[in-house]
């Protein structure tokens, strides 16, 4: 029987974000990590109040749930390492479900490299690093694990902030606005705090004035489900100051720079799960 509930192989920057949430979503001692750093993962471990394993095979053996937090280029090796240990625990009768995270990886491609474990209950998730406080956003696809698995495992990551399951094939689109807009919501932050340090502002206040401006912003589009032009027509006031700044970002391209970004982002995903 697993020791465990949830395990983590990788536990850099997204894999250690989630082990975050899962340990606000149950009970620490319920979570196991490790990772390629050895003494990252147990620095990690020591903060968040879980174990560190000694390596991957522990991991399978000792965990119900098993997340994959390596990089796409680095997920076939683990699988292949990994295979014949999940295939003997689920000759034994253990309960498992695989968890991939890695970005133009297809389920089908993971089962490729598992051989005999190929059986096993398997959700590919498309997250992103803000549910290491509650914010974030995760994509699961639940093709391949039945029912009962894909919400318990919603259940322990409960606390990793908004869970949304969609078929696998909008994952390489879908996922760059959930996964990438993070870092493009960080450089509008920073220029938003240059340009208020440039106006005056303390650099202090304005970091924190424009990240408050954002995260409310946020939360008006997602509580009120109102267009975001429209909620910013509201705040746009006749020969005020926010309509001639509105009209500064159009002429700075701001929104084509978006669909830009998403779109490069996209056509990298769709590279990735080529290789």
């Amino acid at each position: 029987m697993s020791h465990y509930r949830i395990g983590f192989i990788g536990a850099g920057n997204m894999g250690g974000s989630l082990a975050r949430a899962a340990c606000k979503g149950v009970d620490p001692k319920q979570v196991l990590i490790t990772g390629y750093n050895k003494a990252a993962a147990q620095d990690l471990a020591g903060q968040i109040g879980c174990d560190a394993a000694e390596d991957n095979e522990q991991v399978v053996r000792q965990c119900k749930i098993v997340m994959l937090g390596v990089k796409p280029h680095i997920l076939p090796g683990v699988l292949r390492q990994i295979a014949p240990v999940l295939a003997e625990e689920l000759a034994k009768g253990e309960e498992k479900l695989l968890v991939s995270m890695a970005a133009g990886v297809t389920m089908a491609s993971i089962q490729s490299y598992l051989g005999e474990a190929s059986k096993v209950p398997l959700l590919r998730i498309m997250p992103n690093t803000p549910a290491a406080v509650g914010k974030g956003m995760m994509l699961i696809h639940t093709e391949h694990c039945p029912p009962a698995l894909a919400d318990e495992f919603e259940q322990v990551m409960s606390q990793s902030g908004r869970i949304d399951r969609i078929p696998e094939s909008l994952s390489d689109a879908a996922a760059t606005v959930s996964g990438c807009a993070p870092a493009f919501a960080y450089q509008f932050i920073e220029g938003l705090a240059d340009g208020a340090v440039m106006a005056g502002v303390p650099r202090d206040k304005a970091m924190a004035y424009a990240a408050q401006a954002l995260l409310g912003a946020a939360a008006m589009v997602l509580e009120t489900g109102k267009h975001p032009g429209a909620l910013k027509d509201a705040v746009c006031s006749p020969g005020g100051s926010t309509i001639v700044g509105v009209a500064k970002l159009e002429e700075g391209g701001l929104r084509g720079a978006c669909i830009q970004a998403v779109m490069g982002a996209y056509q990298k995903n769709i590279q990735l799960g080529k290789q």
